[in-house]
């Protein structure tokens, strides 16, 4: 049992004011009002072994409870008694249940005492806030300077000092089989920085690392924050040592599914039902093992798990995204087991992919217990270190066993007292003496705790404006840069709602001008290629008398040409010249081709219209156009005829008078 407990409960918030009682081998004893930094001191002055409190929230916010945490000594523990939020159960409640006499209820050191009471007894919950798991940096200590053949000679002196810090280090760790990950940055033949990730606690790697400051080469240890507090029960140890501790993984639904494997991962049991009672889900969970990990195959867990994993005490393991099913098929194949539906593999899935998480640590714990033979307890430690305690802690209370005292017979012995006497009432005038002297010394002390106090609310009431000038300045800082992004997109939004009005403007003047009969509406191509006409197609398809506008005609064939002259369209309005093969194809086929500088075509995106007076004359002008070039080719064609007629027939008549003349 801990041999120093400090209850605590808060007797004013602003400024923040609590009351502590002190259990010292079963004696009680009030240690008085305390403000929160002079209470951070006495803690680190006395290093108990608990500190407890009913509601730790009484500290202030998360954030203020782990900077409490990050201030108590090493080995001491922060509990609050009433247990996990969302499950806690009344002081006054506990305390009947414990068999602890009630005091006046309003009474803050009541309350303090009676934590402290019930943590003695081995009631409440460790407030975690670290991972078993250790940052540490090797980094430079002190400034390079200016520049020169000096101040590079020095650089390069304390990057080989790293360098060899880090290796030291890194030595130290494989000597000691504790697993890390290590990353460096070479520079000048050397190392400027070294970062470890330690897969260990902090008390494991005592005398193993020591923290450097103020030289050319500084060590940093921090340990690594979890990212929300867990509650691990002072009383946890007594469940894991009567079943054997499993991994359960939890398919909830219909048919619910349930995998579990142990923690050397092995499948201990598979099993699903339809419509299963949750009453008998608890059964069975609880006839296969105990659980230490409830886990499931999506993120977030469904509500069924969360709610099994709170009844058990148990922690939830979700994966970091939904496990797809290959991967959930992969890994039974690894395991070589075959199930008999969907809901076995989703569940027994999720229990062996909690294991693999924790499978460095599991293989880890077993290095460390194998070196210290202490194999047969491994799952009982295994378990302790799961549900939060660190590595040296579960050892320490898996195999230390209290005890008997015996009872030490008294010595009869016949003993001369007389010269002694004098000596007694010597002493005795003595600590009448120190005890004057101890009051003195009180009043002085009461003297400057009085003013130490008084330094303390100057202290806290300068800290709380500075805070708030910083926070006013911070919340200045983001409102004028929300307003900068705001007048931006507000100006892009104008510029969209100008471009959308003008084209909503000219849009209605066309439908107008359509429903008139004096505009003639354009099925718009923006390149005429195979895929834009099957695009086209599909949305509007082409039929016989349509008119096209062309953007882009740049690329087309002939059979594009056939194509459309086979659809039977009016007539093709480009903006660019038409590539020749199709123009003549377009030509033969009596389609007419018009070009944006000889016709005003007016284009709101996909939409276009052109003056229907004016196409159609257009449309005359460009036939007449070509049956007047026809008409020519035919002219010529006949004439060229006509000219090869007149030379053969010469060349006859030569040759009939040569033979004449012969």
């Amino acid at each position: 049992m801990p041999i120093l407990i400090l209850g605590l409960d808060i007797i004013s918030r602003n400024p923040k004011r609590f009351a502590v009682v002190a259990w010292f081998n079963g004696r009680l004893e009030k240690k008085g009002e305390f403000t929160y930094y002079r209470l951070v001191r006495f803690i680190k002055a006395k290093k108990p072994h608990i500190v407890v409190m009913d509601n730790i929230y009484e500290l202030g916010s998360d954030r203020e409870v782990m900077r409490f945490i990050r201030a108590l000594p090493q080995g001491t523990k922060l509990v609050q008694v009433t247990g996990r939020p969302g499950e806690q159960i009344s002081l006054w409640n506990l305390a009947r249940e414990n068999g602890i006499k009630l005091g006046d209820k309003f009474d803050p050191y009541e309350e303090a005492k009676t934590c402290a009471l019930l943590a003695a007894k081995g009631v409440g919950h460790e407030v975690v806030a670290f991972e078993d798991e250790v940052t540490v940096k090797v980094v430079r200590g002190r400034s390079q300077g200016k520049g020169g053949w000096s101040q590079d000679r020095y650089r390069r002196r304390v990057h080989n000092l790293i360098q060899n810090k880090v290796r030291e280090i890194e030595e130290g760790l494989r000597r000691a089989n504790i697993p890390f990950d290590l990353e460096v940055e070479e520079r000048d033949y050397g190392i400027s920085r070294g970062e470890f990730r330690i897969y260990a606690s902090r008390e494991e790697l005592a005398g193993l690392i020591k923290p450097m400051h103020g030289g050319d080469v500084e060590v940093r240890i921090e340990p690594v924050e979890r990212k929300n507090l867990e509650f691990v029960p002072l009383r946890g140890e007594r469940a894991i040592v009567e079943r054997k501790n499993v991994i359960v993984g939890l398919d909830p639904g219909i048919t619910v599914g349930i995998g579990v494997v142990d923690l050397e991962g092995n499948v201990v049991a598979v099993y699903s039902e339809r419509n299963m009672a949750i009453s008998d889900i608890f059964r069975f969970i609880s006839e296969v093992g105990h659980p230490i990990i409830i886990a499931t195959d999506v993120t977030p867990a469904p509500g069924l798990v969360e709610k099994i994993s709170r009844s058990f005490k148990a922690i939830l393991f979700t994966p970091r995204e939904d496990l797809r099913v290959e991967e959930k098929t992969e890994l039974l194949r690894n395991l070589g087991i075959e199930v008999e539906d969907d809901h076995q593999r989703d569940a027994l899935a999720a229990a062996y992919k909690a294991y693999l998480r924790l499978k460095p640590k599991l293989e880890h714990i077993d290095a460390r217990l194998r070196s210290l033979g202490l194999e047969r307890k491994g799952n009982e430690i295994k378990a302790l270190v799961l549900q939060g305690y660190n590595l040296g802690e579960a050892i320490t209370k898996a195999t230390v066993k209290k005890k008997p005292v015996e009872e030490e017979k008294p010595a009869v012995q016949s003993i001369d007292v007389s010269p002694y006497v004098e000596k007694i009432k010597e002493l005795e005038e003595n600590i009448r003496m120190l005890e004057r002297e101890n009051e003195e010394l009180r009043a002085v002390i009461n003297e400057q705790r009085k003013v130490i106090e008084r330094l303390e609310r100057r202290i806290e009431e300068y800290d709380d404006r500075v805070r708030e000038r910083i926070m006013r300045s911070k919340e200045i800082e983001n409102r004028e840069k929300r307003i900068i992004y705001l007048e931006k997109e507000l100006r892009e939004a104008r510029g969209i709602i100008e471009k959308l009005s003008r084209d909503l403007i000219l849009a209605k003047r066309m439908h107008i001008l359509e429903l008139r009969g004096s505009a003639l509406p354009l099925k718009v191509l923006e390149n005429l290629t195979w895929d834009d006409l099957e695009h086209l197609e599909k949305s509007t398809p082409l039929k016989r008398g349509d008119v096209l506008y062309v953007i882009n005609p740049a690329g087309a064939g002939r059979s594009i040409g056939e194509y459309l002259v086979e659809k039977g369209i009016k007539a093709i309005v480009s903006s660019k010249e038409l590539p020749n093969l199709v123009y003549n194809v377009l030509q033969k086929g009596k389609v007419p081709v018009l070009y944006e500088w000889e016709i005003e075509v007016k284009r709101v995106d996909e939409f276009a219209i052109v003056d229907r007076k004016e196409f159609e004359e257009a449309v005359e002008k460009r036939l007449a156009e070509w049956e007047e070039e026809e008409k020519e080719k035919q002219r010529r064609k006949f004439l060229q005829i006509l000219e090869e007629y007149k030379i053969e027939r010469l060349r006859e008549l030569k040759k009939r008078a040569e033979g004449e003349s012969n």
